[in-house]
Order: structure tokens, then sequence, then C-alpha cells
């Protein structure tokens, strides 16, 4: 498996580095590749599949209401 050597990492970088493994409890080279693979396997956001997407939904959606009543009761709901 191929290895990566990082030179000169700002000491603000392997701190937040270190925080995150910590919280994740992982250590800090499997942290480095999770972040890694985040910002290299996602998919970029594109605004118009975004957009076809939301306007999808909202058409699946077209028979739902909610009327100010309905989200003053949904809101209160398991209130005292």
């Amino acid at each position: 498996m191929p290895s990566l050597t990082i030179k000169k990492l700002p000491t603000k970088i392997h701190q937040r580095l270190k925080r995150s493994a910590a919280a994740h409890r992982r250590s800090i080279n499997s942290e480095a590749i999770e972040c890694l693979e985040k910002a290299l396997v996602s998919a970029p956001f594109d605004p118009e599949e975004f957009l076809a997407r939301v306007r999808a939904r909202r058409e699946r959606n077209r028979h739902i209401y909610l009327t100010e009543r309905d989200l003053r009761a949904a809101k209160n709901w398991g209130r005292k």
C-alpha cells in the first residue's frame, strides 16, 4: 500500500487534525486519510442537478398543503 509523507505541515493544521482524530477515536493517520477521501472522492456540487432534484421533490409533494395552524400544532406537539 502506498504511503505519503507530508513535509512542513503547519502547526495549526496538525493540531486541528489531532483534535479531530481524538474526537472521532481514530489515529492521526486514519483521520488524515478520511479527510483526503472526503475532499477527493466526493462528487463536486452541481447547482443545476440540485435544483432539478428540488423541483422533482416539489412536484411529487405538490398535493401536501401545510397551513400556519398545522405548523404551529407540529411545533407544539408534545409540549405541556
